[in-house]
Protein backbone atom coordinates (compact mmCIF):
# COMPACT_ATOMS: atom_id res chain seq x y z
CA UNK A 1 0.00 0.00 0.00
CA UNK A 2 2.93 2.40 0.73
CA UNK A 3 4.54 1.65 -2.18
CA UNK A 4 1.88 2.28 -4.47
CA UNK A 5 0.67 5.81 -2.21
CA UNK A 6 4.44 6.94 -2.90
CA UNK A 7 4.05 6.19 -6.33
CA UNK A 8 0.94 7.99 -7.04
CA UNK A 9 2.45 11.15 -5.17
CA UNK A 10 5.49 10.72 -7.32
CA UNK A 11 3.79 10.63 -10.66
CA UNK A 12 0.93 13.50 -9.54
CA UNK A 13 4.17 15.87 -8.54
CA UNK A 14 6.39 15.16 -11.54
CA UNK A 15 2.79 16.31 -14.06
CA UNK A 16 2.18 19.13 -11.91
CA UNK A 17 5.79 20.64 -12.01
CA UNK A 18 5.18 20.22 -15.85
CA UNK A 19 1.91 21.98 -15.93
CA UNK A 20 3.38 24.76 -13.56
CA UNK A 21 5.34 25.57 -16.46
CA UNK A 22 2.51 25.96 -18.85
CA UNK A 23 0.58 28.18 -16.12
CA UNK A 24 4.07 30.36 -15.58
CA UNK A 25 3.39 31.55 -18.89
CA UNK A 26 -0.11 31.32 -19.04
CA UNK A 27 -2.05 34.25 -19.89
CA UNK A 28 -4.50 36.56 -17.55
CA UNK A 29 -7.39 35.54 -20.28
CA UNK A 30 -6.90 31.87 -20.12
CA UNK A 31 -6.41 32.22 -16.20
CA UNK A 32 -10.08 33.68 -15.69
CA UNK A 33 -11.76 31.74 -18.06
CA UNK A 34 -10.46 28.09 -16.12
CA UNK A 35 -11.81 29.88 -12.88
CA UNK A 36 -15.07 30.83 -14.36
CA UNK A 37 -15.14 27.00 -15.70
CA UNK A 38 -14.51 25.79 -12.18
CA UNK A 39 -17.47 27.96 -10.73
CA UNK A 40 -19.52 27.04 -13.53
CA UNK A 41 -18.71 22.94 -13.77
CA UNK A 42 -19.29 22.92 -9.25
CA UNK A 43 -23.02 24.68 -10.00
CA UNK A 44 -23.69 21.95 -12.32
CA UNK A 45 -22.34 19.12 -10.31
CA UNK A 46 -23.35 20.24 -7.04
CA UNK A 47 -25.53 17.14 -7.10
CA UNK A 48 -22.54 14.46 -6.95
CA UNK A 49 -20.71 16.75 -4.28
CA UNK A 50 -23.09 17.08 -1.91
CA UNK A 51 -23.61 12.95 -2.60
CA UNK A 52 -20.05 12.10 -1.86
CA UNK A 53 -20.33 14.77 0.76
CA UNK A 54 -22.83 12.82 2.33
CA UNK A 55 -20.94 9.28 2.47
CA UNK A 56 -18.20 11.45 4.34
CA UNK A 57 -20.37 12.77 6.81
CA UNK A 58 -21.64 8.98 7.06
CA UNK A 59 -18.41 7.79 7.90
CA UNK A 60 -17.28 10.89 10.32
CA UNK A 61 -20.47 10.18 12.44
CA UNK A 62 -19.98 6.10 12.56
CA UNK A 63 -16.22 6.84 13.83
CA UNK A 64 -17.63 9.36 16.46
CA UNK A 65 -15.87 12.62 15.13
CA UNK A 66 -16.85 15.21 17.39
CA UNK A 67 -19.47 17.68 16.21
CA UNK A 68 -17.19 20.92 15.13
CA UNK A 69 -14.96 18.60 13.30
CA UNK A 70 -18.24 17.55 11.51
CA UNK A 71 -19.53 20.67 10.72
CA UNK A 72 -16.03 21.52 9.24
CA UNK A 73 -16.43 18.59 6.91
CA UNK A 74 -20.29 19.53 6.12
CA UNK A 75 -21.08 21.20 2.46
CA UNK A 76 -24.39 22.27 1.55
CA UNK A 77 -25.84 24.38 -1.29
CA UNK A 78 -25.07 27.49 0.60
CA UNK A 79 -21.31 26.54 0.72
CA UNK A 80 -21.14 26.09 -2.68
CA UNK A 81 -22.48 28.60 -3.60
CA UNK A 82 -20.12 30.48 -1.72
CA UNK A 83 -17.52 28.20 -3.07
CA UNK A 84 -18.49 29.67 -6.86
CA UNK A 85 -18.97 33.09 -5.65
CA UNK A 86 -14.81 32.67 -4.62
CA UNK A 87 -13.79 31.46 -7.81
CA UNK A 88 -15.32 34.47 -9.51
CA UNK A 89 -14.11 36.87 -7.03
CA UNK A 90 -10.64 35.65 -7.73
CA UNK A 91 -11.04 35.70 -11.19
CA UNK A 92 -11.86 39.59 -10.95
CA UNK A 93 -9.05 40.23 -8.99
CA UNK A 94 -5.92 41.91 -10.60
CA UNK A 95 -3.37 39.01 -11.84
CA UNK A 96 -0.40 39.25 -9.85
CA UNK A 97 1.97 37.84 -12.13
CA UNK A 98 4.70 39.75 -14.59
CA UNK A 99 3.82 43.54 -11.74
CA UNK A 100 7.16 45.17 -11.68
CA UNK A 101 7.17 45.86 -8.47
CA UNK A 102 10.49 48.73 -8.50
CA UNK A 103 12.76 49.65 -11.07
CA UNK A 104 15.69 51.21 -11.41
CA UNK A 105 19.01 52.01 -14.38
CA UNK A 106 22.40 51.78 -12.40
CA UNK A 107 25.03 53.94 -13.99
CA UNK A 108 26.60 51.40 -16.43
CA UNK A 109 23.27 51.83 -18.29
CA UNK A 110 21.60 48.16 -16.73
CA UNK A 111 18.43 48.23 -16.49
CA UNK A 112 16.66 46.60 -13.57
CA UNK A 113 13.67 45.32 -12.44
CA UNK A 114 11.99 43.65 -10.15
CA UNK A 115 9.14 41.42 -11.31
CA UNK A 116 6.16 39.03 -9.65
CA UNK A 117 6.86 35.46 -10.35
CA UNK A 118 4.96 32.13 -9.36
CA UNK A 119 6.66 29.89 -6.74
CA UNK A 120 5.73 26.75 -9.17
CA UNK A 121 4.41 23.43 -7.71
CA UNK A 122 2.35 24.32 -4.18
CA UNK A 123 1.61 21.39 -1.90
CA UNK A 124 -1.49 21.75 0.49
CA UNK A 125 -1.93 19.43 3.10
CA UNK A 126 -5.09 20.14 5.06
CA UNK A 127 -7.79 17.95 7.08
CA UNK A 128 -11.46 18.08 7.17
CA UNK A 129 -12.68 21.20 5.15
CA UNK A 130 -13.43 20.30 1.51
CA UNK A 131 -13.93 23.81 0.87
CA UNK A 132 -9.84 24.08 0.77
CA UNK A 133 -9.71 21.83 -2.14
CA UNK A 134 -11.49 25.00 -4.49
CA UNK A 135 -10.14 28.12 -2.35
CA UNK A 136 -6.28 26.53 -2.92
CA UNK A 137 -7.03 25.61 -6.32
CA UNK A 138 -8.25 28.57 -7.35
CA UNK A 139 -5.81 31.02 -5.72
CA UNK A 140 -2.93 28.71 -6.76
CA UNK A 141 -4.70 28.88 -10.18
CA UNK A 142 -4.68 32.67 -10.82
CA UNK A 143 -1.28 33.28 -9.21
CA UNK A 144 0.48 30.76 -11.82
CA UNK A 145 1.18 27.77 -9.64
CA UNK A 146 0.17 24.02 -10.03
CA UNK A 147 -1.86 23.00 -6.89
CA UNK A 148 -0.57 19.40 -5.45
CA UNK A 149 -3.50 18.61 -2.22
CA UNK A 150 -3.63 16.32 0.10
CA UNK A 151 -6.88 16.51 2.44
CA UNK A 152 -7.95 14.40 5.02
CA UNK A 153 -9.35 10.45 4.83
CA UNK A 154 -12.44 11.94 6.19
CA UNK A 155 -13.28 14.20 3.72
CA UNK A 156 -11.85 12.25 0.68
CA UNK A 157 -14.97 11.58 -1.36
CA UNK A 158 -16.22 14.64 -1.36
CA UNK A 159 -12.65 16.06 -2.25
CA UNK A 160 -12.33 13.62 -5.14
CA UNK A 161 -16.09 14.93 -6.44
CA UNK A 162 -14.50 18.50 -6.48
CA UNK A 163 -11.24 17.75 -7.85
CA UNK A 164 -13.19 15.89 -10.48
CA UNK A 165 -15.34 18.88 -11.35
CA UNK A 166 -12.58 21.07 -11.22
CA UNK A 167 -10.13 19.45 -13.50
CA UNK A 168 -12.51 18.95 -15.80
CA UNK A 169 -13.13 22.56 -15.95
CA UNK A 170 -9.45 23.30 -16.59
CA UNK A 171 -9.26 20.91 -19.86
CA UNK A 172 -12.34 22.88 -21.06
CA UNK A 173 -10.13 25.90 -21.44
CA UNK A 174 -7.15 24.39 -22.86
CA UNK A 175 -5.52 23.80 -19.49
CA UNK A 176 -3.59 20.66 -18.24
CA UNK A 177 -5.76 18.70 -15.62
CA UNK A 178 -2.90 18.15 -13.42
CA UNK A 179 -2.65 22.19 -12.67
CA UNK A 180 -4.98 21.07 -10.00
CA UNK A 181 -4.43 17.44 -8.87
CA UNK A 182 -5.67 15.55 -5.63
CA UNK A 183 -3.71 12.69 -4.08
CA UNK A 184 -5.88 10.48 -3.46
CA UNK A 185 -3.89 8.14 -1.25
CA UNK A 186 -4.97 8.30 2.62
CA UNK A 187 -1.95 6.50 3.44
CA UNK A 188 0.23 8.50 5.48
CA UNK A 189 3.11 7.67 3.59
CA UNK A 190 1.49 10.11 0.71
CA UNK A 191 1.56 12.87 3.10
CA UNK A 192 4.69 11.89 3.93
CA UNK A 193 6.09 11.75 0.76
CA UNK A 194 4.68 15.20 -0.68
CA UNK A 195 6.45 16.34 2.50
CA UNK A 196 10.16 15.49 1.08
CA UNK A 197 9.70 16.32 -2.89
CA UNK A 198 12.44 18.18 -3.06
CA UNK A 199 12.97 19.74 -6.88
CA UNK A 200 9.22 18.83 -7.59
CA UNK A 201 7.66 20.91 -4.69
CA UNK A 202 8.66 24.19 -4.15
CA UNK A 203 6.27 25.46 -0.93
CA UNK A 204 4.63 23.47 0.95
CA UNK A 205 1.53 24.63 3.30
CA UNK A 206 -0.19 22.80 5.83
CA UNK A 207 -3.92 23.83 6.65
CA UNK A 208 -5.64 22.12 9.93
CA UNK A 209 -4.78 21.46 13.46
CA UNK A 210 -1.67 22.31 15.77
CA UNK A 211 -0.71 18.07 15.68
CA UNK A 212 -0.98 18.74 11.66
CA UNK A 213 1.22 21.25 11.46
CA UNK A 214 3.68 20.01 13.93
CA UNK A 215 4.24 16.75 11.96
CA UNK A 216 4.74 19.18 8.72
CA UNK A 217 7.55 20.90 10.10
CA UNK A 218 9.06 18.25 11.64
CA UNK A 219 9.27 16.24 8.90
CA UNK A 220 9.13 18.37 5.48
CA UNK A 221 12.17 18.92 3.81
CA UNK A 222 11.04 21.42 1.08
CA UNK A 223 10.44 24.69 2.29
CA UNK A 224 7.12 25.37 4.90
CA UNK A 225 4.36 28.31 5.45
CA UNK A 226 2.82 27.93 8.51
CA UNK A 227 -0.60 28.38 8.90
CA UNK A 228 -1.16 28.69 12.74
CA UNK A 229 -3.57 27.11 15.58
CA UNK A 230 -5.76 30.21 16.71
CA UNK A 231 -6.08 31.28 20.13
CA UNK A 232 -7.79 34.72 19.77
CA UNK A 233 -8.32 36.99 22.42
CA UNK A 234 -10.49 39.78 22.64
CA UNK A 235 -9.86 42.04 25.21
CA UNK A 236 -12.77 44.60 26.86
CA UNK A 237 -10.88 47.84 27.92
CA UNK A 238 -11.73 49.84 31.05
CA UNK A 239 -13.09 52.24 28.48
CA UNK A 240 -15.92 49.85 26.01
CA UNK A 241 -18.86 50.57 25.35
CA UNK A 242 -20.91 46.74 27.13
CA UNK A 243 -23.37 46.36 24.09
CA UNK A 244 -21.03 46.14 21.46
CA UNK A 245 -18.22 44.57 23.49
CA UNK A 246 -21.05 41.92 24.54
CA UNK A 247 -21.92 41.80 20.82
CA UNK A 248 -18.28 41.62 19.57
CA UNK A 249 -17.41 38.55 22.04
CA UNK A 250 -20.78 36.82 21.45
CA UNK A 251 -20.25 36.76 17.60
CA UNK A 252 -16.35 36.14 17.87
CA UNK A 253 -17.30 32.89 19.92
CA UNK A 254 -20.54 31.76 18.63
CA UNK A 255 -21.14 32.72 15.24
CA UNK A 256 -18.55 29.37 14.10
CA UNK A 257 -16.72 28.25 17.33
CA UNK A 258 -14.89 25.30 14.96
CA UNK A 259 -13.13 28.22 12.66
CA UNK A 260 -9.46 29.49 13.82
CA UNK A 261 -10.63 32.77 13.88
CA UNK A 262 -13.13 32.22 16.67
CA UNK A 263 -12.56 33.92 19.97
CA UNK A 264 -10.88 31.12 23.04
CA UNK A 265 -10.62 33.67 25.55
CA UNK A 266 -12.21 36.79 26.80
CA UNK A 267 -9.85 39.07 28.86
CA UNK A 268 -12.15 41.93 30.72
CA UNK A 269 -10.66 44.97 32.61
CA UNK A 270 -11.28 45.16 36.52
CA UNK A 271 -13.03 48.27 36.31
CA UNK A 272 -16.02 47.14 34.29
CA UNK A 273 -15.95 43.67 35.13
CA UNK A 274 -18.48 43.71 37.78
CA UNK A 275 -21.10 45.09 35.34
CA UNK A 276 -19.85 43.61 31.96
CA UNK A 277 -19.30 40.11 33.03
CA UNK A 278 -22.99 39.42 34.35
CA UNK A 279 -24.33 41.08 30.73
CA UNK A 280 -22.16 38.81 28.75
CA UNK A 281 -22.50 35.88 31.12
CA UNK A 282 -26.03 35.40 30.58
CA UNK A 283 -25.77 35.99 26.72
CA UNK A 284 -22.78 33.44 26.26
CA UNK A 285 -24.68 30.87 28.67
CA UNK A 286 -28.13 31.36 26.67
CA UNK A 287 -26.19 30.76 23.23
CA UNK A 288 -24.82 27.34 25.20
CA UNK A 289 -20.97 28.68 25.86
CA UNK A 290 -19.86 26.72 29.00
CA UNK A 291 -17.17 29.34 31.01
CA UNK A 292 -14.05 28.49 32.26
CA UNK A 293 -13.19 31.32 34.71
CA UNK A 294 -10.40 32.85 36.72
CA UNK A 295 -11.47 33.21 40.31
CA UNK A 296 -12.52 36.65 39.95
CA UNK A 297 -15.06 35.66 37.04
CA UNK A 298 -16.22 33.08 39.10
CA UNK A 299 -17.38 35.34 41.62
CA UNK A 300 -19.53 37.27 39.51
CA UNK A 301 -20.31 34.37 37.21
CA UNK A 302 -21.20 31.27 39.95
CA UNK A 303 -22.54 29.02 36.97
CA UNK A 304 -18.97 29.37 35.24
CA UNK A 305 -16.49 26.26 35.77
CA UNK A 306 -12.67 26.93 37.11
CA UNK A 307 -10.08 27.48 34.47
CA UNK A 308 -6.96 25.75 34.75
CA UNK A 309 -3.90 26.40 33.17
CA UNK A 310 -4.19 24.59 30.11
CA UNK A 311 -7.34 26.29 29.41
CA UNK A 312 -5.42 29.53 28.36
CA UNK A 313 -3.61 27.66 26.21
CA UNK A 314 -6.40 25.69 24.40
CA UNK A 315 -7.82 26.50 20.73
CA UNK A 316 -11.32 24.50 22.36
CA UNK A 317 -12.94 24.77 18.75
CA UNK A 318 -16.21 24.36 20.39
CA UNK A 319 -18.58 26.70 22.45
CA UNK A 320 -16.14 26.85 25.35
CA UNK A 321 -14.74 30.31 26.38
CA UNK A 322 -11.78 30.77 28.94
CA UNK A 323 -12.57 33.99 31.25
CA UNK A 324 -10.04 36.12 32.93
CA UNK A 325 -10.14 39.71 34.70
CA UNK A 326 -7.28 41.74 34.34
CA UNK A 327 -5.84 44.64 36.28
CA UNK A 328 -4.82 46.49 32.98
CA UNK A 329 -4.20 46.49 29.45
CA UNK A 330 -0.63 45.94 29.86
CA UNK A 331 -1.75 42.79 31.88
CA UNK A 332 -4.31 41.95 29.44
CA UNK A 333 -1.16 42.16 26.50
CA UNK A 334 0.97 40.44 28.83
CA UNK A 335 -1.28 37.43 28.82
CA UNK A 336 -1.35 37.25 25.25
CA UNK A 337 1.71 37.91 24.67
CA UNK A 338 2.21 34.17 27.48
CA UNK A 339 -0.72 31.96 25.39
CA UNK A 340 -1.26 33.68 22.10
CA UNK A 341 -0.82 32.16 19.20
CA UNK A 342 -0.09 35.32 17.09
CA UNK A 343 -2.97 34.47 15.04
CA UNK A 344 -5.82 37.46 15.83
CA UNK A 345 -6.60 39.67 18.76
CA UNK A 346 -9.04 42.46 19.61
CA UNK A 347 -9.60 45.33 21.90
CA UNK A 348 -12.81 46.77 22.46
CA UNK A 349 -12.73 50.61 23.53
CA UNK A 350 -13.95 54.03 23.25
CA UNK A 351 -10.36 55.35 24.53
CA UNK A 352 -8.03 56.35 21.01
CA UNK A 353 -4.88 55.83 23.48
CA UNK A 354 -5.92 52.25 24.85
CA UNK A 355 -6.55 51.46 21.41
CA UNK A 356 -3.29 52.19 19.93
CA UNK A 357 -1.47 50.64 22.89
CA UNK A 358 -3.01 47.64 22.53
CA UNK A 359 -2.70 47.58 18.48
CA UNK A 360 1.56 48.42 19.21
CA UNK A 361 1.58 46.24 21.77
CA UNK A 362 0.58 42.79 20.65
CA UNK A 363 2.34 40.38 18.34
CA UNK A 364 -0.15 38.85 15.96
CA UNK A 365 -1.03 38.52 12.51
CA UNK A 366 -4.18 40.65 12.63
CA UNK A 367 -4.99 43.10 15.36
CA UNK A 368 -8.77 44.57 15.59
CA UNK A 369 -10.19 47.55 16.99
CA UNK A 370 -13.77 47.84 18.35
CA UNK A 371 -14.75 44.56 15.52
CA UNK A 372 -14.48 40.68 15.54
CA UNK A 373 -11.88 38.53 15.43
CA UNK A 374 -14.13 36.40 13.15
CA UNK A 375 -13.55 39.28 10.23
CA UNK A 376 -9.47 36.96 9.74
CA UNK A 377 -10.50 35.08 6.95
CA UNK A 378 -9.59 35.99 2.88
CA UNK A 379 -12.81 36.66 1.61
CA UNK A 380 -13.44 38.85 4.48
CA UNK A 381 -10.27 40.90 3.53
CA UNK A 382 -11.36 40.97 -0.30
CA UNK A 383 -8.68 38.27 -1.63
CA UNK A 384 -11.71 36.24 -2.55
CA UNK A 385 -10.42 33.27 -0.93
CA UNK A 386 -7.35 31.81 1.20
CA UNK A 387 -4.59 29.99 1.17
CA UNK A 388 -4.25 29.59 4.86
CA UNK A 389 -4.06 31.94 8.18
CA UNK A 390 -0.18 32.35 8.16
CA UNK A 391 0.81 32.81 12.38
CA UNK A 392 4.69 33.43 10.81
CA UNK A 393 6.97 36.46 9.97
CA UNK A 394 8.42 35.33 7.28
CA UNK A 395 7.41 35.56 3.27
CA UNK A 396 3.10 35.47 4.49
CA UNK A 397 1.65 36.83 7.48
CA UNK A 398 -2.68 36.77 8.23
CA UNK A 399 -4.62 35.90 5.75
CA UNK A 400 -2.67 34.31 2.11
CA UNK A 401 -3.91 35.58 -0.93
CA UNK A 402 -2.33 35.70 -4.62
CA UNK A 403 0.43 37.88 -3.70
CA UNK A 404 1.62 35.41 -0.76
CA UNK A 405 2.17 32.67 -3.45
CA UNK A 406 4.33 34.50 -5.95
CA UNK A 407 8.11 35.28 -5.18
CA UNK A 408 9.68 37.73 -7.69
CA UNK A 409 12.89 37.73 -10.27
CA UNK A 410 15.42 40.35 -11.35
CA UNK A 411 15.12 41.25 -15.11
CA UNK A 412 18.04 42.97 -16.32
CA UNK A 413 17.98 44.36 -19.41
CA UNK A 414 21.84 45.71 -21.14
CA UNK A 415 22.85 46.55 -24.18
CA UNK A 416 26.24 44.70 -24.32
CA UNK A 417 27.63 45.43 -20.94
CA UNK A 418 30.47 43.68 -19.73
CA UNK A 419 32.13 43.28 -16.11
CA UNK A 420 35.59 44.62 -15.94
Amino acid sequence: MSTLAIEEVEDKARAAKAAAQVLATAGTTVKNAALLAMAEALGCQSEEVLAANALDIAGATERGLSPHSIERLTLSPKRIAEMQTGLRQVAALPDPIGAVLSGWRRPNGLQITKTRVPLGVIGIIFESRPNVTVDAAALCLKSGNAALLRGGSEAIHSNIALARALGGALESVGLPRACVQLIESTDRAAAKRLMTLNGFVDCLIPRGGASLIKAVVETATVPVIETGTGNCHVYVDKDADSEMASAIILNAKVQRPSVCNSAETLLVHKDIAETFLPLVGAALVKAGVEIRGDAVTRALLPTANPAEEEDWLTEYNALILAVKVVDSLEDAVAHIAQYGTRHSEAIITENYAAAQAFTDGVDCAAVYVNASTRFTDGFEFGFGAEIGISNQKLHARGPMGLEELTTYKYVVRGDGQIRG
